[in-house]
């Protein structure tokens, strides 16, 4: 008996497999085959074998994507929806926490058109304006400012130092050099991997900053109308607990320890401490912050401040990991939404930015 002809379509197919070099052969179902069950049952074969197809048509571009998945599957169409990008237009601000902002901004955000604006946490140099909450917010920009950076919390803690203790309430900048050393947590509690055995030395790869914790910390003031000298180097050490930084601020005038202190204390991000180790700072977090996260900038233990030759501030302090920076995307994302009232607004919060831990 002579094969039944193929359908034209079919025929095309048939055609591409033989130019890819393959001898798979199409094969016309001599009855209805509309679902992966009745595809299966007239090939007498398990669902799971069947190869289904479904188009999908894109948002925005209007591009047709085809997905293929197992026929005892079922396709989620809202992950698929936001791989094309749909669930970014319907956003009103997207908040990218992935370590690929910047890729992602040039394939997906430039384009839409939907959201008010875009934040990326963290080190994602040229994503945006970078932004601290409290150290820069009047830079911010409406109209203008639609892509941010937040910045990561160790750059969180340096800016805060630098505005509590070297740039007074008009503006005026009294800092001569800067210099911090991270003393950064080898991983979270979380996690398991990335847990180095013994200290690790980080590099100068920036030659002007040392790391990007200066670098990006000389960023949120430069949006200030600052050109601030500093320098960061990093070391990782094998806890899990905080994230540690030493400071020296060498200023243009004279300060004492008391005046130190009282301009830490003027800061409401900052939280003073008589504790001396991560993990009490950790566990009070733990115990008293907002779903275990301190949001302030830095805690500060006040019996590691010290002022040498009149001028050079220098002591040690802790930073609260990822809450500065979440506190300061609730910030962004308020201002995108209510930019006249986002400082009432984000008000909510203020109970959890201690003044002592």
């Amino acid at each position: 008996m002579t094969a039944k002809p193929l359908p034209a379509s079919a025929r095309r197919v048939q055609d591409a497999l033989a130019a890819a070099g393959t001898d798979a052969r199409v094969i016309e179902l001599p009855v209805a085959a509309r679902t992966s069950q009745q595809a299966a049952d007239a090939l007498g074969i398990a669902v799971g074998q069947i190869a289904k197809s479904l188009i999908f048509r894109a948002v925005p571009g209007g591009r047709a994507v085809l997905v293929i998945a197992a026929g005892d599957r079922r396709v989620d169409e809202a992950r698929i929806s936001a791989l094309l990008g749909e669930a970014i237009e319907r956003a009103t601000v997207v908040i990218d926490c992935t370590p690929v902002g910047n890729k992602m901004k040039d394939e997906y955000y430039s384009n839409a058109k939907g959201p008010r604006g875009f934040m990326a946490q963290g080190s994602e140099f040229g994503f945006g304006k970078m932004y601290a909450r409290g150290i820069n917010d009047d830079a911010l920009v409406t109209g203008e400012d639609r892509f941010l950076q937040i910045v990561s919390c160790n750059t969180h803690n340096i800016a805060a130092l630098i505005k509590s203790l070297a740039i007074d309430a008009n503006g005026t900048n009294h800092l001569e050099d800067g210099r911090f050393l991270c003393m950064r947590r080898a991983n979270d509690i979380s996690q398991d991997g990335k847990f180095v055995p013994s200290p690790t030395v980080g590099r100068h790869d920036d030659p002007r900053f040392g790391t990007h914790h200066a670098r990006d910390a000389h960023g949120v003031f430069a949006t200030l109308g600052h050109d601030l000298p500093l320098w960061s180097s990093a070391i990782v050490l094998n806890s899990q607990y905080m994230h540690v930084l030493q400071f020296s601020l060498t200023l243009d005038r004279d300060v004492t320890v008391e005046e130190v202190v009282e301009r830490l204390e003027a800061n409401p991000r900052v939280a003073l401490t008589r504790k001396r180790s991560a993990n009490r700072v950790f566990s009070f977090g733990r115990d008293h912050g907002y779903f275990g996260r301190i949001l302030n900038q830095t805690v500060v233990p006040v019996q590691t401040l010290a002022v040498r030759d009149g001028r050079t501030v220098v002591g040690f302090c802790f930073t609260p990991q990822d809450g500065n920076a979440l506190l300061s995307s609730v910030a962004a994302t308020l201002w995108f939404l209510y930019p006249e009232g986002f400082q009432e607004r984000i008000d909510v919060l203020r109970r959890y930015l201690f003044a002592e831990v």
